[in-house]
């Protein structure tokens, strides 16, 4: 099954500093149809405006990714942690007992990102946060970024308390991608710039792309196109 959700249909909010939309239900946004995927929560697409951002606020039991698609996001927590995390690259925060956390705009750009929450398949862990660069370039195809699966121990992707992956990619025009979906799991993904197929249906930039019992997956990009790609238990 594969179901494409346009961006124009999202959930939407704004004010003078935020300019963000919702893949699943989130804050004033309700639908009954939406209300996550699998164990996949949250997936925002948000602007943030230079010289703002997110003020300290708490999390629990939550595995929080954030993937910044332009600019960058200063993450400040209560644990002490302090750092930068610059497009292309993704941040994990780990909620577990609870953790207070900043992210803040403190460029002279905007920001663009993706904030991507999924449940934990363990609860009460210990908090924490991490950030990686991953360079990637066209012709090298899916690249785990985030995992907390078994196989995915050696790759040096960020840790997650979570029976799922965050992979991304750079498509060149025409380029595809191939990922394989195990049983019992479902994907998510999206296009952050130009038009794919996935299995051969359109989809546009921002618009999410849900997949289930589609063993194999094969995304092609109608123009140069970056892919990040969720699997979690469906």
């Amino acid at each position: 099954m594969i179901e494409v959700r346009p961006f124009s249909s999202l959930g939407a909010f704004r004010n003078e500093w935020l300019n963000a939309k919702h893949h699943f239900s989130f804050g004033g946004y309700r639908d009954a149809k939406r209300m996550g995927f699998g164990a996949l929560r949250v997936w925002n697409d948000d602007e943030i405006a230079p010289g703002t951002g997110f003020d300290a606020h708490p999390h629990r039991d939550m595995e929080i990714v954030t993937f910044i698609r332009q600019g960058a996001i200063t993450h400040r927590d209560s644990l002490g942690n302090e750092g930068v995390t610059r497009a292309g690259d993704v941040q994990v925060m780990h909620a577990g007992t609870g953790i207070i956390h900043a992210e803040l705009n403190r460029e002279t750009e905007l920001t663009r990102l993706f904030q991507i929450w999924i449940f934990p398949d363990q609860e009460d862990v210990k908090p924490g946060w991490g950030t990686r660069e991953f360079p990637r370039e066209t012709g090298q195809g899916l690249h785990v970024l985030a995992s907390g699966r078994a196989e995915d121990e050696d790759s040096g992707a960020l840790p997650l308390y979570a029976d799922a992956a965050v992979l991304a990619a750079k498509l060149g025009v025409g380029e595809k991608a191939h990922y394989t979906l195990g049983q019992g799991r479902a994907a998510y993904l999206v296009a952050t710039g130009g038009d794919i197929k996935v299995n051969g249906v359109p989809a546009h930039a921002r618009d999410g792309v849900a997949l289930h019992e589609e063993k194999e997956i094969e995304i092609e990009a109608a123009q140069g196109a970056e892919i990040v790609l969720v699997d979690v238990r469906a």
